[in-house]
């Protein structure tokens, strides 16, 4: 049964940190459509407003896995972190060309550091650190 909670713990972090990066995102492009427009590189203002984005969702998604973790909430929240990172090295990688390079190394570590931030928070939220 840990198991079971543990795999859940996760891909509810997981979607948490999906729904809340595309809600934001589409937000975003509506709110400010010169930021998001048909150029074929996003402007810095976008780009560092993706990456702000990108902090917070993952943060929210932190806490989500640590706070639904029956056991040692921190190492799945670091489960979640090591997941993002993956595929955050996967997107850079098939995003090459496409964005500039300063910002595909500036999005690597931009989800592990908020999943880690947001499972530290619930951490300190609950007193267990």
């Amino acid at each position: 049964m840990i198991l079971v909670r543990a795999f859940f713990a996760l891909a509810a972090g997981f979607i948490v940190v999906l729904a809340a990066q595309a809600a934001a995102t589409l937000v975003l492009r509506r709110r400010v459509p010169s930021w998001a427009g048909a150029q074929p590189k996003p402007g810095a203002g976008y780009t560092m407003a993706n990456g702000g984005i990108l902090l917070v969702a993952s943060a929210a998604g932190g806490w989500v896995t640590a706070q639904l973790a029956q056991a040692n909430p921190l190492v799945h929240a670091l489960a979640l972190a090591l997941a993002l990172l993956l595929l955050s090295a996967l997107t850079a990688m098939q995003a090459r060309g496409r964005q500039p390079l300063w910002y595909l190394l500036m999005m690597l570590p931009v989800a592990p550091l908020g999943v880690f931030a947001g499972g530290i928070l619930f951490l300190r939220w609950t007193g267990l650190l």
